[in-house]
């Protein structure tokens, strides 16, 4: 197959693609991987195949392919090329939660000396890394990665980037219980989605509308929170995106958990965990279990919750998903302590202490914890975030925190 077949070949995939003909697309690059012996044009039915098995949730396919567009980049000698299929490399890793390998690859991208496409790459990769770091609970890096990641999207113009940048700061603000701002950032993707995105794929329509009803369920405003998810869960059904669609049957089941409707929320919790489990999404499913163990305490069945726990905490412990760990040594804490059982109360305590000092998950200025009760919260220029009545009240001639740990030890 030459060069301008090739060409041909893949465009008519991708018009299956946009479609809705995925299966047929993926035979048509199939055969152009077979029989194609122009390797730029191998290159790039590879990326088609990557983002195709990206949004079907195949993320070990996902990272297959992407371990030979990456061969293919190295025969190809060009440093744009190598860019964009480590950057490929680091979005597979961390789609199957394997973040420490994301951090690295997306650290060899920025590394890499491209041209000019090689730039455009960064704020995606900038955006990987972001992920990565907010799926270990690094909050302080997550945020630079994030803010980074939206200078370069401001910069070039990149509204696609900027919508899926608002989406991840909107679920980084969820973790942390700023809930204005988690649902100020996606109605921000959703405005971009409005005013920019006639000629965008749908699913940025229901990235944001997913963030949007996560953020309305924490502000307990379940009817637009299910108005939200239904939007999103339709067009992920049309889409055959299965990621997408277990992310809203755990949203479905927190917003029926939150309406105290235990018996409608199990199924959907159930089905978003086999979902979660078929795609290999670790940290969905420790959310799902978290679900499924506030349902159990609310009937009163601790022994079931203990069990949900003890699974989740298996998991949070493999993934290094800290803000995970927290939040079990907190239901933990609560149960022992209906229990009775002290010892293990005590246990549970020092361990919740450990994780909100290791995550530095408290504001430099009062003292008191970030990320346990709803809070507007407000970043430095470093990173380093506080409680925004804090600053307003005392002002700041520079970060306590990094004057803190500028301090040597020695001098302490």
């Amino acid at each position: 197959m030459g060069q301008d077949q090739t060409k041909q070949q893949i465009e008519k995939g991708l018009n299956l693609y946009q479609s809705n003909q995925t299966e047929k697309a993926l035979r048509v690059w199939m055969r152009v991987l077979e029989k194609s012996a122009d390797p730029a044009g191998r290159f790039r039915v590879l990326g088609c195949l990557i983002t195709a098995h990206a949004e079907m949730g195949r993320y070990k396919d996902m990272l297959k392919f992407a371990v030979v567009q990456t061969d293919t980049a190295r025969e190809l000698e060009d440093p744009d090329f190598l860019t964009e299929s480590y950057l490929n490399l680091a979005r597979s890793n961390e789609k199957l939660c394997e973040f420490q390998k994301t951090i690295s690859y997306c650290k060899t991208c920025l590394n890499m000396q491209g041209t000019t496409v090689s730039l455009q790459l960064n704020g995606q990769v900038s955006l990987s890394m972001g992920n990565a770091f907010l799926g270990l609970s690094v909050f302080q890096k997550a945020l630079e990665c994030f803010e980074k990641a939206l200078r370069y999207a401001h910069n070039n113009d990149d509204k696609m980037l900027e919508c899926r940048v608002c989406c991840s700061l909107g679920n980084f603000y969820a973790q942390l219980k700023d809930y204005e701002k988690a649902l100020f950032f996606p109605c921000k993707a959703a405005e971009l989605v409005n005013d920019y995105g006639k000629g965008w794929s749908l699913k940025y329509r229901a990235m944001s509308q997913y963030h949007m009803a996560v953020a309305y369920r924490k502000l307990g405003r379940l009817a637009d929170a299910m108005d939200c998810c239904e939007e999103s869960m339709k067009i992920a059904l049309q889409h055959g995106d299965r990621p997408l669609q277990a992310l809203c049957l755990l949203c479905f089941a927190d917003i029926h958990r939150s309406r105290k409707d235990i018996q409608t929320a199990f199924p959907r919790y159930d089905s978003s965990m086999s979902i979660m489990t078929e795609i290999g999404n670790r940290l969905g499913l420790i959310q799902v279990l978290l679900g499924v163990t506030k349902c159990w305490m609310i009937q009163k069945e601790l022994d079931k919750a203990l069990e949900s726990i003890e699974k989740a905490q298996e998991l949070a412990e493999g993934l290094g998903n800290k803000l995970g760990l927290l939040k079990l040594h907190c239901l933990c804490e609560r149960i022992y302590r209906t229990k009775g059982q002290q010892r293990e109360l005590r246990d549970h305590v020092v361990k919740f202490h450990e994780c909100v000092e290791e995550m530095e998950l408290y504001c430099g200025m009062c003292g008191e914890s970030i990320g346990e009760k709803n809070n507007q919260l407000q970043a430095l220029p470093c990173s380093h975030f506080f409680h925004l009545k804090c600053l307003q009240t005392n002002g700041t001639r520079g970060c306590p925190n990094c004057r803190r740990l500028s301090v040597k030890p020695g001098y302490v």
